[in-house]
């Protein structure tokens, strides 16, 4: 069920479906099966090709029989087209008696006077021909009136308008129940948005060091990144690139690891890292808090990622690559206050970024 309702989140896959099922609907379910095709007024010429044959067979027999011309060409005229390829074809056919066929071909290649077009009665005429094609012919269906058209219109309409309504109830439902649920509990996502625009405000605010009077030189990239708890999703990375817009690498903070349960989560270490295309590995150092730092499980755990560095106020880290050194410093932090352990998790942290060639 929950593939489902993933599926129908996608605007592609929702609008193909309902296509594939209005199809469904249009043609299986009202075409061939409501109201289907009614052919109506059919003549010979709708015929097989067999049947066809069959049909010239029996008027050159009646016509052979009965000598009624009139009826004869009526019956002839039927069969369109293809007529005269079906004459001659029967020409060839060893049951037919070709004095007949003669007769026949004669009689339709000549005109009518105006005598012959008077139909004679029928009273007690040979009806074999209409005896037998009536078993060929399709069945006549009474002409429909076009209000019978209007009313099959109007009905599909609200066959598919009643569709759509059901589909839009049921759309509208669960938004409703989606949106009460939001507010019964407030949503994660909510804390993210929150905490990524004040991260981004404190960053903004915040003021870069001016290396030249360090007498370290001018960086060629500098950034600023600030961490909020409730931003769960907290991962920063920037691009460096040279004066000449040439890209150099990338580095970036994100979180490592988190302490205790419940939302939003409580970060207890970073990762800040630097990538140089010129060299085949990352440099990765671990930003710890005091208590996971001096806790030698945690420590040992997160040694694996990167070299263990406890974060302080104002002090800085260094990673070195085969063309690029980054120092990250700490700009401004604070622990946050709780049931954990005192300096444990951090609710707020500002690094700033510098990168010079080597």
């Amino acid at each position: 069920m929950d593939i489902i309702r993933g599926w129908l989140k996608n605007p592609i896959i929702l609008a193909a479906g309902t296509f594939v099922l209005g199809l469904f609907i249009g043609l299986v379910v009202l075409g061939w099966g409501l109201w289907p095709l009614q052919w109506e007024d059919a003549s010979a010429q709708h015929l097989r090709d067999d049947l066809q044959q069959d049909y010239v067979r029996m008027i050159v027999d009646s016509y052979a029989k009965n000598n009624d011309r009139a009826k004869a060409m009526t019956r002839w005229e039927e069969l369109g087209e293809n007529k005269t390829a079906l004459l001659q074809a029967l020409q060839s056919d060893p049951t037919m008696n070709p004095e007949d066929v003669a007769m026949f071909a004669n009689m339709v290649q000549s005109p009518m006077t105006s005598t012959e077009l008077t139909f004679p009665a029928l009273e007690g005429e040979d009806n074999t021909i209409e005896s037998s094609l009536a078993d060929t012919l399709p069945t006549v269906e009474p002409e429909k009136s076009t209000s019978g058209s209007v009313l099959l219109l109007v009905v599909s309409c609200l066959l598919m308008l009643a569709f759509a309504g059901a589909f839009a109830y049921v759309m509208l439902v669960r938004n409703k129940k989606s949106r009460a649920n939001r507010n019964k509990e407030p949503d994660v996502a909510d804390y993210n948005v929150s905490a990524m625009k004040e991260a981004q405000e404190i960053s903004r605010q915040a003021e870069f060091t001016d290396y030249d009077e360090a007498d370290m030189g001018t960086a060629i990239a500098q950034f600023m990144t600030t961490y909020m708890i409730g931003d769960d999703l907290y991962d920063d990375s920037f691009s460096i690139d040279s004066p000449s817009g040439e890209f150099l690498g990338e580095c970036g903070v994100g979180i490592s690891d988190t302490i205790g349960v419940g939302d939003p989560k409580k970060v207890t270490a970073f990762e800040v890292w630097l990538f140089d295309k010129n060299d085949i590995q990352t440099v990765t150092k671990v930003l710890m808090s005091r208590h996971a730092f001096n806790d030698p499980t945690i420590s040992q755990r997160l040694a694996s990622k990167g070299e263990p560095i406890l974060l302080s106020p104002g002090e800085s880290v260094w990673l070195e690559t085969a063309t690029l050194k980054l120092e990250a410093r700490a700009v401004d932090m604070n622990y946050g206050q709780g049931a954990l352990p005192d300096g444990s998790y951090f609710e707020r942290m500002t690094l700033e970024l510098a990168v010079w060639p080597k």
